[in-house]
């Protein structure tokens, strides 16, 4: 059968028998794959811990008829002990790895892979807030997968912004002419935080009042939750 080797990250695991485990993992050139990992639950099992969920690993495998097969896992990142240590980081880590398992259903996508490599390599280290960490992920992921959010022009004519209605139905801001009758308005700063967030500025997502913040965090979610028809089930368990 055919051997191959990538990089990957694990989105999750669930028990198969006795001693065994299915992983899905997603992969660097390989796009998502579920695999068998044997004898992972076994005390003496060489490889066990390399594959627990938001840990990065080298990984061989040998293709088989309706799942592959994990014969090699190397670690390249040991994220899991951080970020599960951390409540914040761990609901945070579990929303991404939930989007990106959505995401990335039909194809993978180098992008999406190293986004969210990146995004859980930081919240091991504590690089921002897991809250802010979380935010900025999703806009860019979604982005990636092309649903970019306009925080500036008006998302449905072009409008040149800046404009203070916004509809997550639509893309993010709208004009005064688009703007359906009851459209929820944001004040200026934290439309300018959504914009940093999906940009990576952090030194003024960072500065940003709490009460600002909380107010970017509920677009998002709305945005994720409206493009990802299923919703997200760890959203609601992310601690804010």
């Amino acid at each position: 059968m055919p051997v191959y080797r990538d990089e990957a990250v694990v989105l999750r695991t669930q028990k198969l028998g006795e001693a065994d485990r299915i992983v899905t993992l997603l992969t660097r050139h390989n796009g998502k794959v579920r695999a068998v990992a044997k004898g992972v639950r076994r005390t003496g099992s060489k490889f066990g811990a390399r594959l627990e969920p938001f840990m990065v690993a080298d990984v061989q495998l040998y293709e088989g008829r309706s799942l592959d097969v994990i014969t090699q896992a190397e670690s390249l990142g040991s994220y899991g002990a951080q970020i599960t240590a951390d409540y914040p980081s761990y609901t945070a880590a579990s929303a991404m790895v939930e989007t990106a398992d959505k995401l990335t259903e039909s194809e993978g996508s180098l992008q999406q892979y190293l986004l969210l490599v990146g995004a859980l390599r930081s919240l091991s280290r504590h690089e921002h807030g897991a809250s802010l960490t979380l935010d900025s992920y999703l806009l860019r992921a979604l982005s990636m997968a092309g649903w970019a959010p306009s925080f500036q022009d008006c998302s449905r004519c072009g409008a040149v912004g800046p404009h203070s209605a916004v509809v997550v139905q639509l893309g993010g801001v709208v004009c005064a002419d688009c703007a359906p009758p009851g459209a929820p308005r944001l004040d200026a700063p934290t439309i300018t935080l959504l914009g940093a967030l999906l940009t990576g500025d952090w030194d003024y997502a960072k500065a940003s009042p709490n009460q600002t913040q909380a107010q970017a965090t509920g677009v998002v979610a709305a945005y994720t939750q409206w493009h990802l028809e299923r919703g997200l089930r760890s959203l609601e368990h992310v601690s804010r």
